[in-house]
C-alpha cells in the first residue's frame, strides 16, 4: 500500500518554489527535494557531478535528462523520502524526465502536481533582484544602495548574484522554461494530477492557497 505526500512542485523560475516548497515540506513532515540545490552543491564540491553541471548552469540551460533522473531516483529511494514522501522541487523539466519518473515511481506515484502561477515580467523582476550568500544560501533582495562588499546578516558570508540570475541568463533560462517546461503542465494535467496555484499575493496567502489545495486532496 503506497504511503506519505509526493508532490511536484512547478512553475516559472523566480515563482517563489523553493520557499513554498520547504514550507511545505516542513507543514507535512517530508523531505524537500531541490534538484538545484543539488546541483549547486555537486558544483562546490567540484564532483564529476558538478564539474559536468558547471557550465550548463552557468549558461541558464538544463542539465542532461539522463543525468537528473539518476540523481533524483536515488534521493527518493533513501529511506526519508521512500516512507514519508516528499517536495520535488525542480524536477522534471522535460517530457523524458517525466516518462522516467513515472517509471521509477509506478509503485509510489506522485499525489499533486502543482504549478505555482506567476507572470513572467513579475520573475525576471525578482530575478534580477535576488541575492544569496555563498555560505549559507540565505537569499537577500536588492533594492539599490547596498554596499560593494555585502555580508550575510546569518554567517558573515558573502552576499553576491548568481550568474544566472543576471539579465541576459534570466531571459535565456525562461525560453528555455516556455520550450522544455511549460510542456509538462499540459501531460500532468491530461492524467488529472494538476493543480494550477496563483502564485501572488504574501508568502503566507500563496502558501495557505497549497495547503488548502493538498489537504483537501487528501481527505479524499
Amino acid at each position: 500500500m503506497s504511503t506519505g505526500v509526493r508532490i511536484i512542485m512547478f512553475g516559472r523560475q523566480g515563482a517563489g518554489k523553493g520557499t513554498q516548497s520547504s514550507r511545505l515540506a516542513q507543514h507535512f513532515g517530508v523531505p524537500h527535494i531541490s534538484t538545484g540545490e543539488m546541483l549547486r552543491n555537486a558544483v562546490k564540491q567540484d564532483s564529476v557531478v558538478g564539474r559536468a553541471a558547471k557550465t550548463v548552469l552557468e549558461r541558464g540551460e538544463l542539465v542532461d535528462d539522463e543525468l537528473m533522473v539518476s540523481l533524483v531516483q536515488g534521493r527518493i529511494g533513501q529511506e526519508d523520502a521512500r516512507v514519508a514522501g516528499y517536495v520535488l522541487d525542480g524536477f522534471p523539466r522535460t517530457i523524458a524526465q517525466a516518462t522516467a519518473f513515472d517509471s521509477i515511481t509506478r509503485a509510489r506515484p506522485v499525489n499533486f502536481v502543482i504549478d505555482l502561477d506567476v507572470t513572467r515580467d513579475v520573475v525576471v523582476g525578482r530575478l534580477s533582484a535576488r541575492r544569496i550568500c555563498d555560505s549559507c544560501g540565505a537569499i537577500y533582495t536588492a533594492a539599490g544602495g547596498e554596499p560593494a562588499d555585502w555580508k550575510c546578516a546569518k554567517c558573515g558570508g558573502q552576499v553576491t548574484q548568481r550568474h544566472d540570475d543576471r539579465p541576459a541568463a534570466i531571459n535565456h533560462r525562461l525560453d528555455v522554461y516556455e520550450t522544455l517546461t511549460a510542456p509538462l503542465i499540459s501531460y500532468y494535467r491530461g492524467r488529472g494530477s494538476l493543480h494550477v496555484i496563483d502564485g501572488l499575493g504574501s508568502p503566507d496567502e500563496v502558501f495557505e492557497r497549497l495547503k488548502t489545495v493538498v489537504e483537501t486532496g487528501l481527505r479524499r
